[in-house]
């Protein structure tokens, strides 16, 4: 509102008004000239008396005050009333809840401040939950739904009275947006919001779960961790059972006690799943059946008393392709335990004797094939040749696959998630290969493995290779080997946080379990490992002397390690639990090497945005070689928790983004709450199915809702400030209707009223003229 302005309507009453007040000044000064007071009592009674006379002759000029108001009936002013079930709640010492009052407020009292607004405003009535939905009146309040959505409900009216002249927002809520974790940050062209707090900042009885979150890792014995915080209000001492439900069985549980009024109390759950694949966990906190509580408070709300987390363990399998230069232990072992693995498979090439020259070997009289093939009835030329290595495929999926050796193409290699090298000099290898095997896991994001031996690592003249730029470790710089020596192995510091490097669950007994281990005799031995590397475990000579033994690093968009002993089956002879670890040891090493390594299709989900409930699903489809696939058909099918009692699943098909190749792209709105499975089936042009994934989430908008009870008056204020409003209490709003006629609108008028022809000027003169008899009588001088 623009400051008003004083003007005069008799100008030619000026002169002669200020005549006047220099000559009634000049005789009320003559008049306590001769006086015996003091100078101060002096000069306060010439003051007064002087302003009372001023004062009326200011009447001879009318003075008039020229403002500006909202014109009335020309601008509009949005009610907007929250109908979540946060309302529902019912704060100390009140008979009603917070959503009665609120219901009672605008429906009870509309001859009171409504009316005045109404005479002011076009008014415009609105309710919201999880969207904007606009009201003749209140009476349709609820209080039902599953969201706060201030922040949408916000940009709604924004959106609607785009370009018409809204003068404010009366919002009532309690604040508790399920849009705004963040704060809020400001809305474009908003008009001022005037937030109405509904509810007290009293703390209430209650029981809650709050940051819920679940995080996996190759840790064989408690793959899955699930952790969250039980926030206790007015139960202290009091039992509180704490229970992890599979499919309707519990499957961990914990109790745990506060010992204050208001605590927050941790919770950790390790979970091992028996399945592959996509699980729902549910988590349940309540109060405890086996104690007496008679006298004990009722919880203010049970909706914040479970969460939902998904869990995905991935189907698989994992192909991981293990290259060796001879038969070894190695792959005995490892392949022994991957056998008990149904996630990850190890598919064998193992090389049985090296190229050699044609004249070198020759068999019977006239054979012209190789005599370790003899009895086999090999009609293959191109494995049987003099020239060529003789190599022995296991576990291939098909007699095609590494008929030729190692891959020579992309779309040969990228079918595996991981390779391992071992035993194996470079000159097994074509340059091309090499190259091709840097680019899987840059660029296709695939794991590798190189194992020490008699050919690998600096003894297989890896340096300045394609294969060796991306290793971990410098092979240009290697110590002196010594005949006899032994190491022992041992974890770094690093190595300790790494889940999948150790075999038990505490430091005592993962120190008992090392020293226990028999000292290794082969070791490539390197000093130092490029920036950037990890060491997560080291291998001590008798000298204590320490050399990397297992370092890894990203490459790329892949990771690659080395274990730089070549013994390892060495810690599994001792017995039959040594051979349980060597074998766990593997699978963990083996799991990490191919966690998170990306696949032909992949679906992941995330919200539309900040705030927002519909969830977008996109979707990746690769074809052999890991291009982007155009023109294919992604059909998605999403099964959700009943509605209604009625199954909830929906099909339908995603749009190709048009920004990124291979991209499809679909949103999905959850109305219910609990776990969401999606499924999305890759079809090409004429139906034949190309693959298939999955992908998994919670929606939990209760959670949300009610992780707090009391009004969350702080985000009010931020956006009454950034919105130019301010915060409103129920019973202030009679006053602040009336404070509208002062504030800024789009639309406003000017209006003007004489101050002389009010009774106030004369009022201010008669003060001054009595105050300055009083000061007179009470110093005896009147």
């Amino acid at each position: 509102m623009t400051p008003g302005s004083l003007s005069f309507a008799a100008k030619e009453w000026l002169w002669p008004s200020l005549a006047l007040l220099v000559a009634g000044a000049f005789f009320i000064w003559r008049s306590y000239s001769g006086s015996a007071v003091s100078s101060g009592l002096k000069a306060l009674s010439i003051f007064l008396k002087i302003l009372g006379l001023a004062l009326l002759l200011a009447i001879l000029l009318e003075p008039t005050w020229t403002t500006s108001r909202p014109r009335e009936g020309a601008n509009y002013f949005a009610v907007v009333a929250d109908n979540s079930m946060g309302l529902q709640l019912r704060d100390a010492g009140e008979s009603r809840t917070r959503g009665e009052l609120l219901r009672g407020e605008l429906t009870s009292n509309r001859g009171s401040w409504q009316s005045r607004l109404e005479d002011l405003f076009l008014v415009r009535r609105y309710l919201f939950d999880s969207r904007l939905e606009s009201m003749r009146d209140f009476a349709e309040l609820n209080f039902e739904g599953r969201e706060t959505a201030m922040g949408r409900a916000l940009k709604s009216v924004s959106d609607r009275f785009q370009g018409q002249p809204l003068a404010g927002i009366l919002l009532f809520t309690d604040g508790n947006a399920t849009d705004l974790e963040g704060g809020f940050t400001g809305i474009p062209g908003l008009a001022p919001v005037y937030p109405v707090i509904v509810g007290k900042n009293s703390p209430l009885d209650d029981i809650a779960l709050n940051n819920v979150s679940v995080s996996q890792t190759v840790f064989e014995d408690a793959p899955v961790t699930l952790t969250a915080t039980v926030d206790s209000s007015g139960f202290a001492n009091e039992k509180i059972s704490a229970r992890v439900i599979l499919q309707g069985k519990t499957v961990a549980e914990q109790t745990v006690v506060p010992r204050k009024r208001v605590e927050q109390i941790p919770l950790r759950f390790q979970l091992k799943p028996d399945q592959p694949g996509i699980s729902f966990y549910e988590l349940k906190v309540a109060l405890a059946e086996d104690q007496n509580r008679t006298n004990a408070p009722a919880e203010a709300t049970l909706h914040n008393n479970s969460r939902v987390v998904a869990v995905d363990r991935g189907k698989g399998p994992h192909r991981i392709l293990y290259v060796a230069g001879r038969p070894n232990w190695e792959f005995k072992f490892m392949n022994r335990a991957l056998a008990e693995d149904p996630q990850v498979q190890l598919v064998g090439l193992i090389r049985i004797a090296r190229r050699e020259p044609k004249f070198t070997f020759r068999g019977h009289a006239g054979e012209e094939s190789n005599p370790l093939f003899r009895g086999f009835n090999r009609t293959s030329e191109e494995t049987e040749r003099y020239d060529q290595p003789v190599l022995i495929r296991l576990n291939t999926k098909d007699e095609i696959e590494l008929r030729a050796g190692f891959p020579k193409t992309a779309d040969d290699l990228y079918g595996f998630d991981g390779i391992i090298l071992d035993d194996l000099e470079a000159d097994f290898f074509t340059p091309d290969q090499m190259l091709l095997v840097q680019h899987y896991v840059s660029e296709r994001g695939g794991g590798f493995l190189m194992l020490g031996g008699a050919d690998s690592l600096q003894d297989g003249k890896y340096n300045r290779t394609p294969i060796g730029e991306m290793l971990p470790v410098y092979l240009d710089r290697v110590p002196p080997a010594k005949s006899g020596e032994t190491f022992r192995y041992d974890l770094t510091r690093e190595g300790w946080l790494q889940p999948w490097i150790r075999l038990r669950a505490t430091e005592e007994e993962e120190r008992a379990r090392l020293q226990a281990l028999p000292a290794f005799q082969v070791l490539n031995k390197l000093r130092e490992v490029k920036p950037g590397a990890s060491v997560l475990a080291v291998a001590r000579d008798n000298l204590g002397t320490q050399y990397p033994a297992v370092a890894a690093q990203r490459f790329g968009n892949g990771r690659v390690a080395v274990n730089c002993l070549g013994d390892n089956w060495l810690g599994g002879l001792q017995s039959t639990n040594a051979q349980a670890d060597l074998a766990k040891s593997w699978r963990q090493m083996l799991r990490w090497l191919i966690s998170d390594v990306p696949q032909r299709f992949e679906m992941r989900v995330q919200p539309a945005g900040e705030g927002e409930s519909t969830m977008a699903l996109n979707i990746k489809v690769r074809d052999k070689g890991f291009a982007p696939v155009e023109n294919t058909t992604v059909q998605i099918t999403v099964e959700g928790p009943p509605e209604k009692g009625k199954t909830n699943r929906v099909s339908f098909v995603a749009d190709a983004s048009d920004k990124e190749p291979g991209v499809y792209r679909a949103a999905y709105l959850p109305r219910e709450s609990g776990g969401y499975h999606a499924t999305a089936v890759i079809s090409d042009n004429s139906g034949l199915k190309l693959g298939e994934c999955e992908t998994a989430w919670t929606a939990e908008p209760l959670a949300k809702e009610f992780a707090s009870l009391q009004p969350n008056r702080p985000l009010l204020e931020e956006i009454a400030r950034k919105t130019g409003g301010e915060v409103l209490t129920m019973d202030g709003l009679s006053h602040f209707v009336q404070s509208l006629k002062k504030k800024k609108a789009p639309i406003i008028e000017s209006y003007s009223f004489p101050l002389w022809h009010t009774g106030t000027v004369f009022l201010l003169a008669m003060c001054c003229f009595v105050t300055e008899w009083g000061v007179r009588r009470v110093k005896g001088l009147a």
